[in-house]
């Protein structure tokens, strides 16, 4: 008997060690054509490094990039976000989960020992003998019972294997998923931030612009005591005041709804939430690069849990294949088992069992080969999501490039622009001062002055807030090497 144990035991340890199901391979990112070398305008010149396969590294420190901005009141409600933001709470829950759910899946590695004791009376049938006593009494005894009971799967075929792959996959994709929640938290207080910053600048402009219109008001009503001006100009003088005056309420508005939504972000109420006074950081866009290695998307935390759950689901399919194959158990049992409490831990009370047991998949109805098919698809799909991911994170970069350049254009055309436009708004009062023009000359020349310096504002915040959305493309951060 000893010896048949053995032999059967040497067979199981043959074929441990396999694992049926397909083994990952990381498919190429794109199906169509290979990724490119690197990011840039169609034409550019600009030599980097030849792509190389990308391995994840969503895991690698992206540091504070908010620091490169060089703003104090920024660093300050990054630290509240990363600390308070419920979000972040909710997905860093979420890793602990996965982290709690990879020890689950590894436990299945090791024997599983239970402890069931138990205690009976009993009253026997007339009709049955019990304990060699003959039939035709009745006997009420006691039965004790102490065992300790084993089980435990053997992993010929790789299925608990599997299970363990796939949980310490979607355990780092979650880990990805935390540092992609984290990245956007911060990306979004940085760009609420610098849009508040703007409305500041502007809802400035406009109450010394207001200022600005009030005298000249005055000045034409002076003008028109005086019998210089007319009553049209008067009236145009103050519709223009009054047109101003109403621009306030709107760009207040505005920025009470970005400070609550950072207030939100920061884990605070909105109720009382403030900034500390702080001006426009119109010098603190820092000097990104004009083209970028594509390398770089190999920081995108979101491209790196995507390619995890490839991971993951190609485990699975391990995991539905291993169904189709015997699951092999050892199974044992010790203790002790007595009629009388007097001799319940005696030697000679001790029982035990040992021995293996098969599992043959001999007709499901279809089900295992239905459940492998759900779990090939399952992986497809997986492939296809990632795929979308790398090409949704390509478009970004670009997006964000192309803005780079073209907001730049726009910002110094606007600058000359409100240059011309404030020499024209000098002209236009030594002509009306002199008398040689009407007020309404005047007020165009304000008119179009405001709204030009308003422009140059709200580009500067777009231009801040453009930074931002290139640096979250790039996964929070570069470094380009010369």
């Amino acid at each position: 008997m000893k010896k048949q144990f053995f032999i059967f035991m040497a067979a199981l340890g043959f074929v441990a060690g396999c694992s049926v199901g397909p083994e990952y391979h990381r498919p190429p990112a794109i199906a169509s054509q290979p990724l490119p070398a690197a990011f840039g305008e169609t034409g550019s010149t600009t030599n980097f490094p030849e792509w190389k396969i990308a391995e994840p590294s969503a895991h690698l420190p992206r540091g504070a990039w908010w620091e490169f901005f060089n703003c104090a009141e920024l660093d300050r409600l990054e630290g509240l976000a990363a600390t308070n933001n419920q979000d972040l709470a909710a997905t860093a829950a979420q890793l602990e989960q996965a982290r709690a759910l990879v020890k689950v899946a590894r436990a299945d590695f090791f024997p599983q020992l239970s402890a069931q004791p138990s205690y009976a009376r009993q009253r026997s049938s007339v009709n049955a003998p019990v304990n060699g006593k003959p039939a035709g009494t009745a006997y009420t005894y006691n039965t004790f019972l102490a065992p300790l009971d084993l089980n435990w799967e053997l992993d010929l075929f790789g299925r608990v294997r599997r299970e363990s792959e796939s949980a310490q996959a979607r355990f780092v994709a979650t880990a990805d998923d935390l540092a992609s929640a984290k990245l956007s938290v911060q990306a979004e207080v940085a760009s609420d931030y610098f849009m508040l910053r703007a409305l500041d600048a502007e809802h400035a402009l406009v109450a010394d612009t207001i200022t600005t219109y009030r005298r000249s008001l005055e000045l034409t009503q002076n003008r028109r005591k005086g019998g210089i001006a007319s009553d049209l100009d008067v009236s145009q003088a103050e519709t223009q005041l009054r047109v101003a005056e109403a621009e306030l309420p709107t760009l207040e508005l505005q920025r009470e709804t970005l400070l609550h939504a950072l207030a939100t972000l920061c884990g605070q109420p909105a109720t009382g939430f403030q900034l500390a006074p702080g001006n426009f950081p119109t010098n603190a866009i820092p000097n990104l690069p004009v083209s970028l290695p594509s390398e770089l998307l190999e920081r995108r935390p979101d491209i790196a849990a995507a390619e995890r759950r490839m991971s993951a689901a190609n485990a699975d399919v391990g995991v539905a294949k291993s169904a189709f194959y015997p699951r092999v158990f050892l199974t044992g049992m010790a203790g002790y088992q007595s009629l009388s409490a007097s001799t319940f831990f005696d030697w000679p009370s001790r029982v035990w069992a040992l021995g293996p047991s098969v599992n043959f998949p001999l007709f499901t109805g279809g089900r295992n080969r239905a459940q492998l098919a759900a779990e090939r698809a399952a992986y497809d799909g997986t492939v296809a999501n990632y795929r979308e991911t790398v090409l949704a994170a390509f478009q970004e970069v670009a997006d964000e490039l192309s803005a780079q350049r073209l907001l730049a254009a726009q910002f110094a055309a606007q600058t000359a622009a409100l240059a011309a436009a404030r020499h024209t708004l000098d002209i236009a009062n030594n002509r009306y001062r002199a008398g040689l023009d009407t007020y309404l000359d005047v007020a165009t020349a304000q008119s179009t002055a405001l709204t030009t310096e308003r422009t140059v504002v709200q580009l500067g915040g777009q231009r801040l807030v453009a930074d931002v959305a290139l640096i979250k493309a790039l996964g929070g951060g570069w470094q380009v090497n010369n």
